[in-house]
C-alpha cells in the first residue's frame, strides 16, 4: 500500500512550476546607523550631483533598491567605480552599471555572486562640504591618505520593524 501512495505524493511536486528567485524592488531612504554618519542619509553632493554623500535627512533622496540602486528624485544610479585600493569610490550616473546591490534585512550589501563578493562595509570620509561624508565601498582596510575617515560603516533602509 505504501508503494502505491508514494508516487502519488511525489507527482504534484515533480510537476510544480519553478519558483521565481527575482526579488522585488524596495523603495526608501538609505541611512547611516553609527557615528559619524548616524542618521545621515544618502543623497547627491549639493555641489556635484555625481558624488554620493551622506548628509542631512532634509535633503535625502528616496531610492529604488534591487540589483541596482536608483534615485527616485533624479533617476541617477549608484555605481561602484574600479579602483586598485580596497576602498572603491561610489558615483551617481545615468546608467545602472553596478548590478551587484542587494539587501540583507534592511542592510545594503553587494551580493555574494557579484565580483565584489558579499560586502556590507562602507568607508565614510569627511567631505569638503561641511556636514557631509563621502562614501566608498570597503573591501579591505585601506583608507585615503590625508582624510578623516571612519571605516566599517553600514548603510540601511529605515527600520523594517
Amino acid at each position: 500500500m505504501l508503494i502505491l501512495l508514494f508516487p502519488t505524493l511525489l507527482l504534484p511536486s515533480v510537476l510544480a512550476a519553478p519558483v521565481s528567485t527575482t526579488t522585488a524592488a524596495t523603495v526608501g531612504k538609505i541611512r547611516g546607523v553609527a557615528s559619524p554618519i548616524y542618521h545621515l542619509y544618502l543623497q547627491a553632493n549639493p555641489k556635484n550631483a555625481s558624488i554620493p554623500v551622506m548628509g542631512p535627512e532634509s535633503s535625502a533622496d528616496d531610492f529604488t533598491i534591487g540589483s541596482t540602486i536608483q534615485s527616485k528624485n533624479t533617476g541617477q544610479y549608484l555605481n561602484i567605480q574600479t579602483a586598485c585600493t580596497s576602498y572603491k569610490p561610489l558615483v551617481l550616473g545615468q546608467s545602472g552599471d553596478t548590478t551587484a546591490w542587494g539587501l540583507e534585512g534592511d542592510t545594503i550589501i553587494t551580493t555574494t555572486g557579484s565580483s565584489y563578493g558579499r560586502q556590507l562595509n562602507f568607508l565614510a570620509c569627511q567631505s569638503a562640504q561641511s556636514g557631509y561624508y563621502d562614501l566608498f565601498l570597503q573591501t579591505g582596510s585601506e583608507t585615503p591618505g590625508g582624510r578623516s575617515c571612519s571605516n566599517y560603516q553600514t548603510i540601511h533602509l529605515p527600520c523594517l520593524c
